[in-house]
């Protein structure tokens, strides 16, 4: 199991109640590459104002909700337009400790609340993107774009430790994209509830990026082995039928049960936004499906916000994607 320290914020996050003046505010940034243009047009979609590449010394200016409205506005009580601000490696005057203390002033400001989204993507599909599309990495120059890559995530490593949510696009459509944004900051996202995301991914593509609970259910019965189970996955019945006969299942289950309830109460109440759950097993066809689906459902008894995805399920269809899980 691995975990992401949870941040304690001076101010409220995305998803909690905000007063009726208070802006709310996407900061993206992260690897370039890795999906930041695609995020900020989702946003843009999610009726955020969406801008790209600005100077960390017009931040300020920039977010600070309009104060021009008259007193006797009808529309005086009404939330500013949310605002999508993406600053990465190609800024101007970009560093991260320019961005952190940028950040920090941001952050003591009662007119908006800030949530920083690091976006993020394995190294070898950022080298296959900039092969395909034929573009130069920004630090790359005359070097392979990999030690670009490489450069580039050394300078900004230490975003990692203020960001509020790491998204890994990795693999990911841009429907992806826009499904997990919609969770994290559309419509039915402002309460006081933390968003959860539950995934299964396979062990053999790499362990998620954003996880902050990973859990290896390698150990359970496989169907991987059984010629009538092998063609399915963890959402059919037989599957799931087969893997819950293991004699070690269900104990399993309870104890993940009891193990996470107060976990993911805390995580809530330390004023995390958003706590991503991933559970892993060989093909990530069969186990980590059916626990995921299983986990989400328990979830679900308790909270509002669920989100479930299945990473590297192959499609059952040609109409039926990765996601099986629907924003609450």
């Amino acid at each position: 199991m691995t975990t992401n320290e949870t941040k304690p914020q001076p101010n409220p996050q995305p998803t909690g109640e905000h007063p009726a003046t208070q802006r709310q505010v996407a900061l993206v940034t992260g690897m370039s590459g890795a999906g930041k243009t695609t995020v900020l047009k989702a946003f843009e979609d999610l009726s955020f104002e969406a801008l790209d590449n600005v100077p960390l010394s017009l931040l300020p200016n920039v977010v600070a909700p309009p104060h021009d409205m008259s007193p006797l506005s009808p529309i005086d009580n009404a939330a500013p337009r949310p605002i999508a601000v993406g600053v990465d490696i190609r800024t101007r005057d970009f560093a991260a400790d320019t961005f952190m203390r940028q950040l920090q002033a941001l952050r003591t400001q009662q007119d908006v609340a800030v949530t920083v989204l690091f976006v993020d993507c394995g190294d070898e599909e950022l080298v296959r993107r900039y092969t395909e599309t034929r573009h130069r990495h920004p630090l790359a120059h005359d070097l392979p774009v990999l030690d670009g890559i490489r450069l580039e995530r050394r300078l900004i490593s230490p975003l990692l430790d203020v960001a509020d949510i790491h998204l890994d696009t990795t693999g990911d459509t841009p429907y992806d994209v826009k499904s997990f944004l919609a969770h994290a900051f559309g419509e039915g996202s402002a309460s006081d509830t933390m968003a959860v995301f539950v995934t299964s991914f396979s062990y053999r593509k790499g362990l998620p990026r954003d996880a902050d609970l990973v859990f290896d259910v390698r150990f359970l019965r496989n169907p991987h082995y059984d010629p009538v189970l092998k063609p399915l996955t963890g959402q059919d019945s037989k599957v799931q039928a087969y893997i819950e006969e293991d004699p070690e299942f269900n104990e399993f289950f309870s104890n993940l049960s009891v193990l996470l309830a107060p976990v993911v109460k805390r995580f809530g109440a330390e004023g995390k936004s958003y706590l991503t759950i991933a559970v892993g097993c060989t093909g990530g066809k069969h186990r980590s499906v059916f626990v995921a689906e299983k986990l989400a459902a328990w979830l679900e008894n308790t909270h509002n916000r669920i989100r479930l995805a299945h990473r590297d399920m192959p499609p059952t269809g040609p109409d039926q994607g990765q996601e099986s899980g629907k924003p609450s």
